[in-house]
């Protein structure tokens, strides 16, 4: 691939190239160890694909090391096909399969019987549910009497959702709120307002890969910004606005999926910050708010409501309590929620009434019913943890505070292969590689904890038999490999 038909999304400098690559000095040759380190950064998504890396003289500088280690690193991994370079034009981050090897969540939506499905990371209902649509039932003759055709969504929803968020300390009132058929249609709205071909919508890495694929759809580019195990990288954010211009930026504030990481409460207010300093929307997608499983609930993404011209939130009714209700919203500007409505009623002119009546009731009865969908989570996620600890010891990862998964780390980049064969052992999966642009994470494998316990026992014990199927040996780190719960 010629790097005139890879474009750099932006640039890393030496110094935060060092700074990502971490302690990378081992035994043996130099430029093999750095070599090695950066392959796994761009494998990993913490360097994101068509990134323009530093000069092999400034690569030097920053890590201490000669322009021939750094000139022979680059050698290397050009001749993998992990770097593209043309004199003049400098060195971008690419995969040796090129663009395009990343997986789609629409393959993996067909159930298989007898198959315990681990591609959705959705709980099902709880048993609150039947009496909150008995409510819906007795409210719904007062809303018959009108057409039932409602763009912006019901009043008694509007302000149910505006009264969370007030409560959660963002002051709003129903002229801010949008209700939709589900959180995937409020992120459709938003990058359809926004963007359109070629214009660059920044991503977290890895990410929602719905999120991805209306990006693509609109025949937009999303560009990575890498989000692992310590949360959004901010500094590479900024200057990813700074030098790309994005027209939207899409984060997962809360238990981000697939990761489980948060924004802490002072990168929270950096991210706005740099909506204003930017003048560039950023959305917060907080489906997952509600589901904080360990400590304190995460504060509003969008704070005091003071940066609402530019900070915009989601919600959904479908993770904390069911997916079947397909309801969601979107906080926004008033004059941004006009023109989100309008740009809806092209396709679909309003939410189903019954649902809304039972979302309504449903957040009207969260503080008595949401402890329960989290205790039920929680000791979900605790019996995964151990399954996996004694099943598979050689993968890591971290234990979330809250969301709906765990994301492992297999060790070696097999995700695919593992996913290929497991519905012969009983369960399903989506490769690590759903969740990135470009091929990256296929040393990852997100493993949902919604399903029961008796279907979680078979998974593990399923993915351990199509583990050891694959004959792969990775190492096992040691007892400090996964945080303890906290």
């Amino acid at each position: 691939m010629s790097i005139d038909d890879l474009p750099a999304d932006r640039r890393i400098s030496g110094l935060r190239l060092h700074a990502v690559l971490g302690a990378w000095q081992r035994p043996g040759p130099a430029y093999v160890a750095l070599a090695d380190a950066l392959r796994a950064a761009i494998l990993s998504g913490a360097v994101p694909l068509s990134t323009r890396l530093p000069s092999e003289r400034e690569l030097a500088d920053a890590a201490g090391v000669s322009r021939t280690t750094t000139t022979a690193t680059y050698d290397l991994l050009r001749d993998e096909g992990y770097l593209v370079s043309r004199r003049g034009s400098g060195t971008v981050t690419t995969l040796p399969s090129g663009p395009g090897a990343r997986v789609s969540m629409a393959e993996s939506v067909e159930h298989e019987p007898g198959v315990v499905d681990l591609a959705m990371a959705a709980p099902s209902a709880p048993s609150s549910l039947h009496g909150a649509y008995l409510a819906a039932l007795d409210a719904l003759p007062r809303h018959l009497s009108g057409t039932g055709y409602s763009p912006l969504g019901l009043p008694v929803l509007r302000e149910a959702v505006a009264r969370w968020y007030t409560e959660r300390g963002t002051p709003t009132s129903p002229d801010q709120v949008l209700i939709t058929t589900g959180a995937q249609q409020a992120i459709h709205l938003l990058v359809t307002a926004h963007a359109g071909p070629a214009d660059r919508v920044v991503v977290e890495h890895p990410t929602y890969p719905h999120a991805i694929d209306v990006v693509r759809s609109v025949g937009a580019r999303p560009v990575p910004v890498p989000s692992g195990r310590d949360g959004l990288d901010i500094d590479l954010l900024e200057s990813t606005l700074r030098q790309v211009s994005p027209r939207l930026v899409y984060l997962i504030p809360d238990h981000r999926n697939p990761t489980g990481t948060s924004l802490d409460d002072e990168d929270r207010a950096q991210v706005r910050a740099l909506a204003r300093r930017y003048r560039t929307t950023i959305v917060g997608d907080e489906v997952l708010t509600e589901l904080t499983l360990d400590g304190p609930a995460p504060g509003s993404f969008a704070g005091d409501g003071t940066a609402s011209a530019y900070v915009v939130s989601i919600g959904s009714a479908s993770k904390s309590y069911w997916g079947g209700l397909r309801v969601g919203w979107v906080r926004a500007h008033p004059d941004l929620v006009g023109r989100l409505a309008t740009t809806r009623a092209h396709t679909d002119i309003g939410t189903a009434v019954l649902e809304q009546l039972v979302v309504a009731e449903l957040l009207a009865r969260s503080t008595d019913l949401l402890p329960r969908r989290r205790a039920e989570l929680r000791s979900r996620r605790d019996l995964l943890v151990g399954l996996v600890l004694d099943q598979l010891p050689s993968w890591r990862f971290e234990v979330p505070a809250g969301g709906l998964a765990l994301w492992a780390d297999l060790g070696a980049p097999v995700s695919s292969a593992l996913a290929a064969i497991s519905s012969r052992h009983g369960v399903r999966v989506v490769p690590g590689t759903a969740f990135g642009v470009d091929g990256s994470f296929e040393r990852n494998l997100r493993l949902p904890f919604t399903t029961s316990p008796d279907e979680l026992r078979r998974a593990v014990a399923g993915l351990a038999a199509a583990w050891a199927g694959l004959g792969v040996t990775a190492p096992v780190t040691g007892p400090d490999r996964v945080h303890a719960l906290v």
